[in-house]
């Protein structure tokens, strides 16, 4: 099993999102080559969205309430969307060893931050990262996000300009 094999999981969560009428991001933590939490973004559908249930949000919660120790630094994280900043530095001080992630967030994206002008603990506890796995399939699911009026979370935003600009295979 492959990087393609675990965001086409975290894509499936992305879409059961995307048929709540969520923004469509998906995401699940991978240790010891299986999948251990699943979870999808929750919140931006209503009139005041939440900016705290992003999907890597609700999956550092589950993964702290599953029993027995687990070797942070050995899992990864599988995201349809670049983190933000705010979930990135969760993930960071999560000690998860890895991120990869589908499409980037050019608007609030958290990876290429420079973590050399953050505190020590941003600097030495880094994950590694990866971008642009299934990354078409992924601005698939935000193109029919920001396609349907119905949904006016991100609506005329940096974001949705820039999806709709990109060309899909």
């Amino acid at each position: 099993m492959d990087d393609a094999y675990f965001m086409q999981a975290a894509l499936d969560e992305a879409r059961r999102a995307l048929e709540d009428g969520e923004f469509p991001v998906g995401c699940v933590i991978v240790g010891a080559g299986r999948i251990i939490v699943r979870s999808a973004r929750r919140g931006s559908r209503s009139i005041d969205p939440s900016e705290i249930d992003h999907a890597e949000m609700l999956a550092l919660r589950h993964l702290e309430s599953l029993d027995g120790h687990i070797a942070r630094e050995d899992l990864v994280i599988y995201s349809t969307m670049e983190p933000c900043l705010m979930c990135f530095a969760a993930l960071t001080l999560s000690r998860i060893g890895k991120v990869v992630y589908a499409y980037e967030d050019v608007m609030g994206g958290g990876t290429n931050c420079d973590l050399e002008s953050l505190p020590p603990i941003y600097r030495t506890l880094r994950p590694r990262v990866v971008g642009g796995i299934l990354r078409s399939e992924s601005l698939a699911l935000f193109k029919a996000f920001f396609g349907n009026a119905a949904n006016t979370y991100w609506q005329g935003s940096l974001l949705e300009s820039y999806t709709s600009d990109q060309a899909t295979c």
